[in-house]
């Protein structure tokens, strides 16, 4: 029996393959939860199974676009400590993180797959490591969330066990102890990590930062992802302060300080790497370790520029993350594609830092070659899995500009026709298909007021 098909033709495609092929007009074709073929012209003629055909005038065709940092959580949390560096704003902000429970996570969490799926996000994570004792079941809710929008999803399993009394940022009360934190995340793997090919749902072990995790769990934490055969992930080289930190506690710096425990290797990506020497760069080069850039977050917290151009010509695995909503309040994708773009070329590289394309490969296939998915996802290729987004590129916006990848890149959000995940449509004209947007737009705004008044009684 045909597997059932849709054909997606007269549209341009920007494959993002090895070779960054592209149609000025060309076709997809989808059978079942894989891409079948893909080409230039229309599709050809007599196929079985097409269930569907449509005619993509006027778009933009491109693997569908993944997240490779984020915190659900900050969803309910966003416009807060607006004009603070890191280190002052996680201090504004910790005691009212403190006091999240399971019905607030899942509403934060479904508000920030919500924006992201209908931006044309397709993969997506969760760095969740805020666990206060007596919050509920937060990795279910995050992963129902995930689930209910239709993405494709990594939760990162976070963990702290450094607080106050210890000299960590957060309250004593929302961290875990070492056996806690490695206990709740392997049985989150357990229950709930897939390795097949085309599995929804995947978890990976990341302790939250070095200055808010004790050397033993990140070196534990380690042990436990290699035994489990899933990835690693955590903040690294973000801020001066972090950088000063390190030297001060470690008398090293942060990579090497990674190194130290086990942190570096293919099996691992940190989010931000903003302050990155030559050295430092060539350990991630050499050991394969991936890089989450945030530009939008780095540039609101005044953290810094990443060196993306030097990491790129390296071999760093690099890909895009929108981070927690609390620093980044438009928890959008899309955007990161033009201020990757932009802000690297504030650096020392200057004009020659980015171009278009490799800011929409930083946002496909870096972003899967980082979470471990290019194999399957990332790039529009005959066998790898259909998720793929349609942009309308037609209208006013950005119908003058003749190259459609630089209208996508550098023009205002395009709105998305159509994204698929397996095959199956998540989202239809710029709207997500199953999840109720304006209900989850309430349940936000009444959980982010019950936190304030929680928040603000303690």
């Amino acid at each position: 029996m045909a597997p059932q098909r849709i054909v997606i033709e007269n549209c341009a495609v920007a494959t993002v393959d090895a070779h960054d092929t592209e149609y000025a007009s060309g076709h997809v074709i989808l059978a079942g939860d894989r891409i079948e073929a893909v080409g230039e012209g229309r599709a050809p003629g007599g196929l079985d199974g097409v269930v569907r055909r449509i005619d993509a005038t006027g778009h933009l065709v491109t693997p569908g676009l993944v997240n490779t940092h984020h915190h659900f959580y900050q969803w309910i949390t966003r416009g807060l400590a607006t004009d603070h560096n890191l280190f002052d704003w996680l201090v504004a902000l910790y005691p009212t993180w403190a006091r999240i429970d399971e019905d607030m996570v899942h509403a934060a969490a479904q508000g920030s797959l919500a924006m992201m799926a209908r931006g044309g996000v397709t993969l997506a994570m969760d760095h969740h490591y805020v666990y206060p004792r007596g919050s509920g079941d937060l990795t279910g809710a995050i992963i129902r969330a995930a689930r209910e929008t239709g993405v494709r999803f990594t939760l990162a399993r976070g963990s702290m066990d450094r607080g106050e009394s210890d000299g960590g940022l957060p309250p004593d009360f929302a961290v875990e102890s070492i056996d806690d934190a490695l206990a709740a995340t392997e049985a989150a793997i357990d229950e709930y990590h897939d390795a097949s090919f085309d599995a929804m749902t995947q978890v990976a072990v990341a302790p939250c930062s070095p200055f808010s995790v004790t050397t033993e769990l990140l070196r534990q934490g380690a042990e436990l992802a290699r035994r489990k055969g899933v990835r690693l992930h955590t903040h690294g080289s973000e801020t001066v302060e972090e950088e000063k930190f390190c030297h001060e506690l470690f008398g090293m710096g942060p990579t090497d300080y990674f190194e130290s425990t086990g942190w570096l290797g293919q099996d691992v990506w940190m989010a931000h790497c903003v302050h990155m020497n030559d050295s430092d760069i060539a350990a991630f080069a050499r050991s394969g370790t991936g890089v989450a850039h945030c530009p939008s977050s780095n540039a609101r917290l005044a953290a810094g520029i990443a060196r993306v151009p030097d990491m790129l010509a390296a071999g760093v695995p690099v890909g895009l993350g929108v981070d927690g909503t609390a620093s980044n309040e438009s928890g959008e994708l899309h955007t990161e594609l033009r201020n990757a773009l932009l802000v690297n070329r504030l650096g020392p590289h200057r004009e020659a830092a980015l171009t278009a394309r490799q800011a929409l490969r930083l946002g496909t296939y870096g972003g899967a070659q980082v979470l471990g998915r290019a194999q399957q996802t990332g790039s529009l290729e005959p066998g790898k899995l259909a998720d793929l987004v349609l942009w309308k590129l037609d209208t006013l916006a950005h119908a003058s500009i003749a190259d459609p990848v630089a209208a996508l890149v550098l023009g205002a959000a395009a709105p998305v026709t159509a994204s698929f995940v397996g095959g199956r449509q998540i989202v239809a004209d710029g709207r997500l298909l199953h999840v109720d947007e304006d209900a989850v737009a309430r349940s936000t705004r009444e959980q982010a007021q019950r936190l304030a008044r929680i928040a603000a009684r303690a």
